[in-house]
């Protein structure tokens, strides 16, 4: 960041004073760099650290608390509703949270912020948007551009100079101001009025054009675009469509100018594909901008170089990663130049169609790949395209087609389930579910993948509506897979009710269907709920059976979702034989699985049943912390132990036991350390500063 160190220093006074700080200002003037500047600055003042919630990617206010839920280390699974849930995890804590981008979600902003710092005392929020919030405890720093040289004389100090060198030294190694073109690099951070957006897009054009041709350039481009570019709506402020460039503040004009000069400067290929690249909400890779928007006018093959062009020239943000492909990404003000440029053309419906055909098409491939090798790339892929994939579900319910939102929101149910997103899955299978009520085998999936959410939330009265609904589907359309879905859910159900001979039934049947068939979700489901009731009835050999053929089918299939649900019943079992290594390890193995996966409800049973490992090893102070650490999980959950008799009844035992063994004030003092722990910690399994005693695993 080049400069702003005094609206730094303010804005960190203005934290210091107010529990809710607004930065504003107009697009690109760098509200967000900004913000994630003094976010740093200030993380060492919060004991909860500072989390960073992204909105660019949101259309739904409605959906608001749970990206909030997403950011913080909250995995949702409540019943209740999202806001209260973000509320109550926020009570006690002291953090920052930080909203970024607001202004199209300014109501919903304002609403949310108010609920939680009326719920959370200790809670501070930092927003940025282009307008404010509203709200009477809110202070503003609105940001202006940055100052800009009346002459030579005082270039030397101008930060809006030192912008234009630095990131002209990108595009050219070793750029640097001349006596020669000292007077052009003045008279073009003045034109550009110091807006960072703006000079950073110039910069990076110096490769192609001199600086002082560039000079020659802008002027024109101000004249035509006082007549033909005013803001398509008010998501920029103060530009007036019946008097355009007349009443727009001049950094605003700066701006639309120099967009406007850059995309003059793209070749026609460029400047189709920016327009084309807006449909995409957050970022994208190249397969997917591929997909959508090659065609006889856009060749595939050429877009690739596209891309690296629009990155040289500060269009697009090339962003590396670590765990998928290599994504790239549209500024906001960017995307919206694009997306107007993309209606001029009367190719926005077409676009967004082809859109949510790429990502029906990606939720069908990761349903088809999740039970193997590729399950944790497909995770990653899914939670990278995440803001795209609830643009395509957005525009699938506005404009049905076919079952479209039925089957898309089917596909994605191990997203949902699996992977931290029940809350959000719910809302969206419950609005295609409504939307759609035709019976067909796409909404017996969506049923299905509901059903599954429901498991994560612990309804289990809900359940048992949803399997039968599947099963009338199944004998309407002679479905097999719906059947067994149907079975596998009731099962589920079942033990949840404590039925467990009807559990028994139920599971055994598809087990019955599935001996030497391929791997199927409702197979791993049925088995894990058949070794259960095995356990309850004391057929521990029986249960380990079923079990080590559930591993060996996930082993075979590279899978290790089902494996690692699979390790935590083996650690049940382990336990019930009275082998605490053996079930430690298992519990741990389910645990490490579940972290990467971001499934809560693995990890919250795996937690629970470490802590019944501890305690039967006699390592009280282990105990107390692992039952801390689980409760954080189970705190954020709709029913404790989902209701399973057995599991409550053991993690009071647990209790009892450990509380027993080091005394009221201890047990409570270890229970809340663990309770505090955190997932990425370096062994957040073992308690820090334990006592002396057993440590199974170690």
């Amino acid at each position: 960041m080049i400069g702003r160190s005094r609206e730094l220093r303010q804005l960190e006074r203005l934290c210091g004073r107010s529990r809710l700080v607004t930065v504003t200002g107009v697009g690109g003037v760098g509200k967000s760099r900004l913000a994630r500047r003094a976010a740093a600055e200030l993380q060492r003042r919060y004991a909860g650290g500072v989390w960073w919630v992204e909105l660019t990617g949101l259309s739904e206010g409605a959906l608001l608390a749970h990206s909030i839920a997403e950011a913080l280390p909250l995995a949702d699974q409540s019943t209740r509703p999202m806001l209260d849930v973000v509320a109550d995890y926020l009570a006690d804590r002291e953090l920052l949270l930080v909203l970024d981008t607001c202004e199209h979600l300014t109501d919903a902003c304002a609403t949310v912020a108010d609920a939680l710092l009326r719920a959370a005392p200790g809670l501070q929020i930092l927003a940025t948007s282009r307008r404010r919030l509203g709200l009477t405890a809110e202070e503003v720093l609105t940001l202006e551009p940055l100052p800009v040289p009346r002459g030579r004389e005082d270039m030397d100090g101008s930060e809006a100079v030192a912008l234009l060198v630095e990131r002209a030294a990108k595009t050219v190694p070793g750029f640097a101001v001349s006596v020669a073109d000292a007077d052009d690099v003045v008279r073009l951070s003045q034109l550009l009025e110091g807006l960072p957006l703006a000079i950073e897009l110039a910069a990076a054009r110096l490769g192609e054009i001199p600086v002082g041709a560039l000079v020659k350039r802008l002027p024109n481009r101000f004249d035509v675009l006082q007549v033909t570019e005013a803001a398509p709506d008010d998501r920029s402020p103060a530009v007036s469509p019946s008097r355009p460039g007349r009443e727009a503040p001049p950094w605003h004009r700066a701006l639309r100018t120099t967009i406007g000069w850059s995309h003059e400067l793209c070749t026609p290929a460029e400047r189709l594909l920016w327009a084309r690249l807006s449909v995409f909400a957050g970022s994208f890779d190249t397969e997917a901008a591929v997909a959508v928007c090659a065609d006889e006018h856009l060749p595939e093959a050429d877009i690739p170089r596209l891309l690296g062009v629009l990155v040289d020239n500060s269009i697009i943000n090339w962003l590396p990663h670590s765990e998928v492909s290599d994504r790239f990404r549209l500024l906001d003000t960017l995307r919206e130049y694009g997306a107007d440029w993309l209606r001029a053309l009367g190719e926005e419906e077409r676009l967004r169609r082809r859109h949510l055909a790429y990502y029906r098409a990606f939720a069908h491939r990761a349903d088809a790949g999740w039970l193997g090798p590729e399950q944790l790339a497909w995770y990653a892929r899914a939670a990278a395209e995440y803001t795209n994939l609830r643009a395509a579900l957005d525009l699938s319910l506005r404009q049905p087609e076919g079952h479209a939102a039925l089957e898309l929101v089917g596909n994605l149910w191990f997203f949902w389930h699996a992977c931290g997103f029940p809350r959000e899955g719910q809302y969206y299978l419950a609005q295609a579910l409504a939307a759609d009520r035709t019976p067909c085998p796409e909404r017996g999936k969506a049923l299905w993948a509901e059903g599954m959410v429901l498991v994560t939330l612990g309804d289990a009265e809900a359940i048992g509506a949803r399997a039968t609904e599947i099963a009338s589907t199944a004998a309407r359309f002679g479905c097999a897979a719906a059947a067994d879905h149907a079975d596998a859910l009731a099962s589920i159900a079942a033990v949840m009710l404590g039925d467990h001979a009807r559990a028994a039934t139920l599971s055994q049947a598809v087990l019955d269907r599935h001996r030497c068939s391929p791997m199927a979700q409702p197979t791993q489901s049925a088995g894990c709920v058949r070794s259960l009731v095995y356990i309850g009835e004391g057929r521990i050999d029986e249960a380990v059976a079923v079990l080590n053929h559930i591993m060996a089918d996930c082993d075979r299939h590279g899978e290790q979702w089902s494996r690692a649900f699979a390790d935590y019943m083996c650690a049940r079992a382990e336990l019930a034989r009275g082998r605490v290594e053996a079930a430690f390890e298992h519990g741990r193995a389910a645990w490490l699985t579940k972290r990467r996966l971001d499934d809560s409800l693995g990890m919250a049973v795996a937690l629970d049943v470490l802590a019944a490992a501890a305690v039967a090893a006699g390592d009280a102070w282990r105990t107390a912390h692992l039952l801390g650490f689980a409760q954080q999980v189970w705190d954020t959950l709709g029913v404790p132990q989902l209701g399973v008799s057995e599991w409550a009844a053991t993690r009071r035992s647990c209790e009892e036991q450990a509380r027993g063994a080091l005394g009221d004030d201890v047990y409570t003092t270890v229970f809340r350390n663990g309770y505090r722990t955190r997932q990425d910690d370096p062994d957040p399994l073992t308690p820090q500063g334990a006592a002396p005693g057993a440590r199974p695993g170690r």
